[in-house]
């Protein structure tokens, strides 16, 4: 915190109501914007400290448990004190939050005011509710268009050529056009990752076919790129090192059920395409594209995470600055030192100059963490390492598997030993 006001007494029972809806509400938008168990119970201690409420949080990625009591059962008003505020548990049934970095820099903000004694619970409550019912920062319509320079983006990074870009920029636009449709159809949201990976792999061997030789492997991660569950892994596997161990374990499930949908939508559609046009999953020497290339890609990409983090205009340059700096170190110490270390390094320097950021401005340092991350965050190893092993390369799927759990390993160290540098400011 920037400073340090007198902690806030609880003087009446409506006041304790005010207190404990404002944390509810804030612990609800936090954890819809994509906050971590380990975070959001960090971040929601902080504020009730700072609230005179005592409050236990268990969180999941699927819901929170919330038990209040009022400060003031540790105060020398005895029993009296204790019946005023009695105790209050709370169940909460969310939907596994998206990152927002937009709204969770606003929620922040918003709760920043309430612990400084700007502005009061009640007051906080109702910023918070105009918050979630204002219109979103990104249209739906415009997400689902940064599939298409995504895609292109990525396969550039991973120096595939003309036409692997052109392949997965396609590919890519085709998919973000089915994700605007599957929000609207519960059914079609379900198999949305599923259809999606079987689309890219028939269209990938069709072109590669019909068209010019691809990198196949390439274009179908440049492609689904948006839809890898880096993040999540990470983030699953730093809950279970700091003990989340519930959460951690659902997080990592699901995001592993993605991988499968993902791997298993790939192989139906190499299997459709080999049945039509007679050909499978080749391996092509392809001519990269030209080096002035790759700082484009990494501009475009870094803009195109931006977005879809949903990204307010004011933090736009410092978002896509955190991207590349996370990928120009993770990029030149890994060519020195080897992938591992480069990765480790990477989020080191991102979650440390994270939380340098985070004092200095007094906002969340996810908006530097996450982007900084997300380029070396290993959702396609995992999607390599399912394809391997569906297309019976048991032996490369286990060795790509180690690979993916070094890399895990990597990143989550490097953000652990950055918070040991330079201690969070709020958790966020």
């Amino acid at each position: 915190m920037s400073t340090q006001p007198a902690t806030v007494t609880t003087t009446t029972p409506d006041d304790f109501d005010a207190r404990v809806r404002f944390v509810t509400e804030l612990a609800k938008q936090l954890h819809t914007y994509g906050t971590s168990a380990f975070r959001l119970e960090g971040a929601i201690g902080k504020v009730c400290r700072r609230l005179a409420l005592d409050c236990d949080l268990w969180s999941n990625p699927t819901g929170m448990i919330l038990s209040f009591r009022s400060g003031a059962r540790n105060d020398d008003r005895g029993d009296e004190a204790a019946l005023a505020f009695p105790e209050r548990t709370l169940i909460v049934r969310l939907e596994p939050g998206g990152t927002d970095l937009g709204c969770l820099a606003a929620a922040d903000g918003i709760a920043e005011e309430v612990v400084e004694g700007r502005l009061d619970a009640a007051a906080g409550y109702a910023r918070l509710r105009a918050l979630a019912r204002s219109a979103p920062l990104v249209p739906k319509w415009m997400y689902a268009l940064t599939f298409a320079p995504a895609g292109a983006a990525v396969a550039a990074l991973l120096r595939g050529g003309w036409a692997e870009i052109a392949a997965s920029c396609g590919i890519g636009l085709l998919i973000g056009l089915l994700w605007w449709r599957a929000q609207r159809s519960r059914n079609l949201s379900v198999a949305f990752e599923a259809l999606a990976a079987l689309i890219a792999a028939f269209i990938a061997v069709c072109l590669h076919v019909l068209w010019t030789p691809l990198a196949l492997t390439s274009v179908l991660v440049s492609s689904l790129i948006v839809l890898m569950p880096g993040m999540t892994l990470t983030t699953a596997v730093t809950e279970l090192a700091t003990q989340h161990l519930a959460s951690g374990s659902a997080r990592f499930a699901g995001a592993i059920t993605l991988l499968f949908k993902l791997a298993f939508g790939t192989a139906a559609g190499l299997a459709a395409a080999h049945l039509l046009v007679g050909e499978g999953l080749a391996a092509v020497a392809t001519v990269p594209a030209p080096v002035w290339v790759e700082p484009l890609a990494l501009l475009l990409a870094a803009a195109m995470f931006a977005v879809q983090f949903k990204t307010a205009w004011r933090d736009l340059p410092l978002v896509m600055g955190s991207a590349v700096l996370g990928y120009a170190v993770t990029r030149f110490v890994g060519a020195a030192l080897g992938d591992a270390s480069g990765v480790f390094l990477a989020a080191l320097v991102v979650g440390s100059t994270a939380n340098i950021y985070a004092r200095w401005r007094n906002r969340p340092g996810a908006l530097v963490r996450v982007p900084g991350i997300i380029l070396s965050v290993p959702g396609s190893v995992g999607f390599r390492t399912l394809i391997l092993v569906f297309g019976g390369n048991l032996m490369s799927g286990l060795n790509t598997a180690v690979t993916l759990l070094l890399m895990l390993a990597a990143v989550v160290g490097g953000l652990l030993f950055g918070n040991l540098l330079v201690p969070p400011r709020r958790y966020l």
